[in-house]
């Protein structure tokens, strides 16, 4: 079985090339079902839109994402321009995956998957590569009787198809279709199906034509005027319904869906058209007006999607996976035919032949091929040559997300450490910042770092639940450790975690870097070990109630996952540990929420802390200020930029540019690991807070003091 590096068509956003990336193949993880790509189409106008707006300029695309030119302006606010500068950078610099289209053959099935095997093929939302990794609802299963060409056609039908369950059409209504691209043809075909009489509009002929030979009545709006042909065509009454899949910056496609509507009509919104709205239209009609999500049902769902958790059939029949599977139904008992649709099929290594010119193509459907050889997925991707020095510490790095891009590996640059490994889930990310920081190797199986003698240290920077884990494998091959916070979600993670770490003799370092700022250090000088009392206010910002940080199997919450931070910084200033937690929040139910709580913290030394984290504020206001009062002396730290001083000779102010101790905590750690030296934070204070943030939550639900052992 031949063994290559697999392929994958990449878009930058920051050079507007598209590029055949060689990667890292994915590991079939848990839930999901990895499978060798057979074919992938090419949905033109979604890839034209990202290719478009990756080849535009900066300042092209700041005009076509204003809500994000605020967010950049508020951040330079509070940040400064150089820390925001870079981050808007480091953001251009992602690479995209293309495509979500794929059929393919399973290679392996993960845990938790019993409705897949291997050798079964299927069409998912996959991309353009030559093995993908998909969430099992993600997936089906596709019939003898339709080629893998059609099944291409599987998800993209899907969107169509999910429009029209929302417009739910009834037999021998009238419905329009405005923009017959490759989804437009596709639903004005389903509609045919349904027994609608369906009207098809679009300025190019050749679609137009593919469309009247399925019965669809066509109109070209170059030849006169849409809403008076609607009104022809129904005998002055207008369409139950209008479709609207084209795409568009202008409102006036809105407009005369709302002119051409019969009263009380339905008009579904499946594609990119301008959305100024005019009242009078859709007030006298009393008109209704849905924007139609993606496949249908469970899309942008995390339990679903990602966690294979199910909607029930009786309460919703159509989920975007059981669409997936009419689609393909549609197909094969032939009352979908997609094969007219078909433009061209073009080998994977000439993908530029269809991306090359992409604004100007006139195809409706390409299809890339890959080749039919069985050939085993290469998980490690050599980037560079190694040649690593012996004296110095080797460094393997599990998680290629933001914390890792944005903030550990800028921190890292020109520090002389050595990168060896770099792995990340899906291998595009990774391979990316490998390239970029000069990793030698590029990887989906973290575990090659823990089988790897010449790696020192690992860093672990995945998401929350997956911390204790692997730092737990991590001790046990004998590698020092530095984990992203939290350490651990709960006392039974913790406990297993020291009992790992008292075995194996090496480190375990967490992410507390505040302690390592400038302003934190001179504050900690200048009040040495007196008791003191802190007041530390976290403007932390909404996040919603669905993102993974508040799944407390997943994330632990936002006091456990990002909260520790004060608990850590307070502790370092007092040169104590926490004896007790208090923690009240703001909520009808505050058990159920912690992204608005005030934590209270007794020390040893008779110093006290309140953490007020709250999600409620302003983002334009600074995220963080810390006030520390202590023998008649009082510091004020804001936004890790500034820092003032009363009452202490000597000393009235420090600035500096947004300064939270990342570099310093990395540059520190590499060169305890390097000469041997003692622990970044001693792992018992590191112990401490962990179980002070479990002692917050306790609280709340207690409703009482808690006491930590």
């Amino acid at each position: 079985m031949m063994r290559n590096n697999m392929k994958q068509i990449i878009q930058s956003f920051k050079t507007g090339e598209t590029i055949l990336e060689e990667v890292p193949a994915p590991q079939a993880r848990k839930g999901a079902v990895l499978i060798q790509t057979t074919r992938s189409l090419v949905s033109l106008g979604t890839e034209r839109m990202l290719v478009e707006f990756g080849k535009s300029n900066l300042i092209q695309k700041a005009r076509q994402q204003p809500d994000k030119v605020k967010q950049v302006l508020d951040k330079i606010k509070t940040d400064g321009l150089l820390p925001t500068l870079e981050a808007v950078f480091n953001k251009l610099g992602e690479p995209l995956p293309l495509g979500y289209c794929n059929v393919g053959k399973v290679i392996a099935v993960g845990d938790g998957v019993s409705e897949f095997k291997v050798g079964d093929r299927v069409a998912s939302n996959g991309q353009h590569a030559e093995f993908v990794c998909v969430p099992k609802n993600l997936v089906t299963l596709v019939p003898k009787q339709v080629t893998d060409e059609e099944a291409t056609f599987t998800v993209v039908g899907s969107i169509g198809l999910q429009g029209i369950r929302l417009l739910k059409p009834t037999l021998g209504e009238t419905v329009v279709v405005v923009g017959l691209g490759l989804i437009g043809l596709i639903t004005a075909q389903l509609l045919v199906a349904h027994g609608c009489q369906v009207i098809g509009v679009d300025i190019d002929e050749h679609k137009l034509a593919i469309a009247k030979q399925w019965g669809v009545i066509t109109f070209n709006p170059k030849s006169g005027d849409v809403v008076k042909f609607v009104e022809e065509q129904t005998n002055g009454i207008g369409s139950d319904g209008v479709i609207i899949t084209a795409s568009a910056k202008n409102n006036e496609i809105v407009s005369q869906a709302a002119r051409m509507s019969r009263k009380r009509g339905r008009i579904i919104l499946v594609g990119v058209v301008g959305l100024q709205l005019s009242r009078a239209e859709f007030y006298e009609k009393e008109l209704t007006f849905q924007v139609s999500c993606s496949y249908g049902p469970g899309r942008y769902d995390d339990s679903y999607e990602q966690q294979g958790v199910d909607y029930p059939l009786p309460f919703v029949r159509w989920t975007e996976k059981r669409n997936f599977e009419a689609v393909l139904q549609a197909i094969g008992s032939g009352k979908l035919s997609v094969k007219e649709l078909i433009t061209e099929l073009i080998p994977l290594e000439n993908y530029l032949s269809i991306y090359g010119d992409i604004s100007s193509s006139r195809s409706i459907a390409s299809i890339l091929t890959y080749k039919d050889t069985p050939t085993k997925p290469v998980h490690t991707v050599e980037i560079r040559t190694p040649s690593f020095s012996a004296s110095k510490g080797v460094i393997g790095i599990i998680g290629a997300g933001n914390f890792t891009k944005m903030t550990m590996l800028p921190a890292l640059k020109g520090s002389g450490v050595q990168l060896k490994y770099i792995a990340s889930q899906s291998g595009v990310s990774g391979t990316a910042l490998a390239q970029k920081y000069g990793f030698s190797h590029s990887t989906t199986d973290y575990r090659v770092i823990f089988e790897d003698d010449q790696v020192d240290i690992v860093l672990i920077t995945t998401r929350h639940n997956q911390h204790a884990s692997m730092v737990i494998e991590a001790l046990s091959a004998g590698k020092h450790v530095f984990v992203e916070k939290p350490l651990a979600l709960n006392h039974e993670e913790l406990n297993t975690v020291i009992t790992a770490q008292q075995a194996s003799g090496k480190t375990v370092s967490v992410g507390f870097n505040r302690r390592f700022s400038p302003h934190s250090v001179k504050i900690k000088r200048l009040l040495g070990n007196a008791p003191m009392n802190v007041v530390a206010t976290m403007n932390a910002g909404f996040i919603p109630a669905n993102v993974w940080v508040h799944d407390p199997k997943i994330g632990g919450g936002r006091i456990v996952g990002e909260a520790c931070h004060y608990i850590d910084l307070i502790s370092y200033f007092t040169g104590s540990v926490v004896k007790s937690v208090c923690m009240n929040a703001m909520g009808v139910n505050p058990d159920q929420s912690t992204d608005n709580a005030s934590i209270l913290l007794r020390y040893e030394n008779g110093s006290t802390g309140v953490i007020n984290y709250f999600a409620n504020g302003s983002k334009s206001y600074a995220k963080e200020r810390i006030e520390v009062f202590s023998q008649e002396r009082t510091l004020i730290l804001d936004n890790f930029r500034k820092t003032e001083g009363f009452g202490i000779n000597g000393f009235s102010k420090l600035k500096t540019t947004l300064d939270k101790g990342h570099k310093t905590q990395f540059q520190t750690l590499i060169k305890l690991i390097e000469t041997g030296g003692s622990e970044l934070i001693p792992f018992s204070e590191i112990v401490n807070t962990t179980k002070a943030s479990f002692a917050a939550i306790e609280s709340l639900k207690t409703q009482r003091w808690v006491d930590i052992d």
